[in-house]
Formats: structure tokens, sequence, C-alpha cells
């Protein structure tokens, strides 16, 4: 099963063709992710809400009131036919009561229905759904795998920071901060461009013993420099910071403390 059958209908030749296209295709790759996270938000416990212990209750005594106004209406039924026939008019409790029997059916199947296709509606538009870091983090998530899963992992290969960080001259409008960090154990394998939030970014990569590190860089939206909680995405450690007005998003399979380690020498 590749990564592409998202809804398990495509035979193995399909589904590895649309997987060498998407390996290559930005914007179809891009559609997937946001297909996969749309499934993702559906299935998110913080979609389901349980009942209190008192609408249950409430809830029993709307149905143990509901059978026993149906059996009501039924002896008023039979006793009416008895007494004038199948023509006979029904009483004034049996015209209270059809309609509140009727309207309550419909309420009840009708209200869970209509919600579940709010909450769908409010995914699909972006009404609710992940934070803002939240989605980051899915875009980031997504472009470190695609980039370990293809041969697309740098544009320039060199360790040499002077190498490096003249090549995004004139392909990003700011000029990432490239360091050297080989002597603490993350040496640089060199840079590519990516594109994040809408925007061209520079992504350098470093590397940790067998692992690969993808730190995405550019222009923060806030002077103020801050450091946000460290997350977890389908195996990834993610870190995120923004310093000396840019925004920084490193992520790697590393442990947590490795990568953190990582972050602190960047700052």
């Amino acid at each position: 099963m590749t990564r592409t059958d998202a809804d398990r209908e495509l035979d193995l030749v399909r589904a590895t063709e649309i997987e060498s296209h998407l390996s290559g295709c930005r914007a179809c790759s891009q559609a997937y992710e946001n297909i996969r996270t749309l499934g993702s938000a559906l299935k998110s416990a913080d979609l389901y809400f349980k009942a209190p212990a008192q609408l249950k209750s409430r809830i029993r005594e709307s149905l143990g009131a509901e059978n026993k106004d149906t059996s009501t209406l039924q002896r008023l039924a039979a006793s009416k036919s008895d007494e004038g026939g199948p023509n006979a008019l029904p009483s004034r409790s049996q015209t209270k009561a059809g309609p509140t029997l009727f309207w309550w059916h419909w309420l009840k199947w009708g209200i869970p229905i209509a919600g579940t296709a709010l909450i769908a509606l409010l995914v699909a538009t972006g009404s609710i759904g992940p934070s803002t870091d939240g989605r980051l983090a899915q875009e980031v998530t997504a472009s470190h795998l695609r980039s370990l899963m293809a041969t697309h992992l740098t544009d320039v290969l060199s360790s040499d920071q002077h190498t490096v960080k003249p090549w995004f001259a004139g392909k990003v409008d700011f000029a990432p901060p490239v360091k050297d960090l080989a002597a603490q154990g993350f040496p640089l394998v060199g840079g590519r461009l990516d594109y994040l939030e809408d925007r061209p970014v520079a992504a350098l990569v470093y590397q940790r013993n067998q692992h690969k590190i993808n730190l995405f860089i550019w222009p923060a939206t806030s002077s103020a420099n801050t450091t946000k909680k460290p997350a977890v995405r389908r195996g990834c450690n993610l870190i995120h910071w923004n310093e000396s007005g840019m925004t920084f998003w490193a992520i790697s399979e590393l442990n947590p403390a490795e990568l953190r380690e990582f972050a602190d020498l960047l700052k």
C-alpha cells in the first residue's frame, strides 16, 4: 500500500504512477496533503462531544413521554373508531399530540445529521481545524518527508557555509543565516529552495549521525523573539522559533534532546 492510496481504491500500478507524479509535482502533492489533512481532521477526537449525564436523562424522559403519547393516541383512535366509525373527527388532544410527535422524530434524527454536515463544511472551508501553527507544522512535515523520499534533498550540495549562503541570492528576498556546526556534531550538508506558507523559503540541510535535519527559514511577521513548544508530527520532532526577524523551523527524526541542542546552537 503506497502513501498515495488515500481511499484504498487504487491498484498497485496506478498507485505507483501517482506516487511518482507527486514526487515531482508540488501542486498535486500539496493537494494530496490537503486531502489527508481533511481526513485526519474529520477523525479528530476534538470533533466528538460526550453528552453529560443530565442530557442523557432528559432524552430518556422525552422518549418515555413519547411512548406514553403514542399509547394515548392509539387508545383514542380505537375509542373514536368504536364511537363514530372510520370517519370520526380526531379530538383536540389528538391534533396537538400528532404534530408534536412528528417534529420530535425529525429533530431526533435531523439535528445529528445537520451537525455532522456543518462540521464537515467548516473543516473543508478552514473555519475550524488546526491552528496556524498546526497547519504550518503539517506543511513543514510534508516538505521534510518529501525531501527524504525523493532525490531533491539539496539544490546546492556543500558543507561550506560560504558556498551555501550566496547560492540563495536572487532566489529568495532575504539572506538566510547559515552556520557551520560541524565541530558541534551537526555538519552542514547543503541547501535548497522550498515553498511554505505561500512563499519561497530557504531550507538548510544538516546531519546528525544518520539523521537529516531540515531547517526552514523565512522572514518573520513579528520582530519579537519567541520559542514555541516542541511538537511531534508523523514520527518527526519539530522545534520552531523567531529570532532576529526570522522564523526558524527545525525538523528531524532525531530525538527531542538532540534536536533541542541543535536549535540552541543556532540561537
